[in-house]
């Protein structure tokens, strides 16, 4: 279900790396529990983030989210389309729905990530403790 190239943060950020670029968006899971997006916030061009910082906002009609980042690095793109149809996150939100793409500027902090597998045990312990 979750893509094994991504790597996941424990907010449910995921990061997609090719070469010294990674592409940010928010996970199947996140969109879930937030419900219908009905607006993203997010940085311009050129804004630069340390690992861990919030970058945006997602709204829905359940609440307000900060989005993070799952790594350190500059705004390269912003992905424009979500301003006017941000329910793209809940339709495919490891695909279309990409938030920010941002050139890295310390690779080794995508070795604290999970993977998918790590991932996905993760949220199935939360859902496990949800649920108790």
């Amino acid at each position: 279900m979750y893509p094994s190239d991504y790597r996941y943060t424990k907010e449910h950020e995921w990061i997609k790396v090719e070469g010294s670029l990674g592409t940010v968006g928010i996970t199947d899971y996140a969109q879930h529990e937030l419900g219908d997006v009905v607006f993203v916030e997010l940085p311009k061009v050129g804004a630069k983030f340390a690992a861990g910082k919030a970058f945006g906002t997602v709204e829905s009609v359940k609440a307000v989210s900060e989005i993070y980042s799952p790594a350190s690095g500059e705004v390269t793109e912003v992905n424009a389309s979500l301003a006017n149809e941000p329910e793209k996150i809940n339709k495919d939100p490891h695909g279309a729905a990409w938030m920010i793409k941002i050139k890295l500027s310390n690779a080794q902090e995508l070795a604290v990530l999970m993977d998918a597998a790590a991932y996905e045990a993760y949220i199935a312990e939360k859902q496990k403790e949800a649920s108790a």
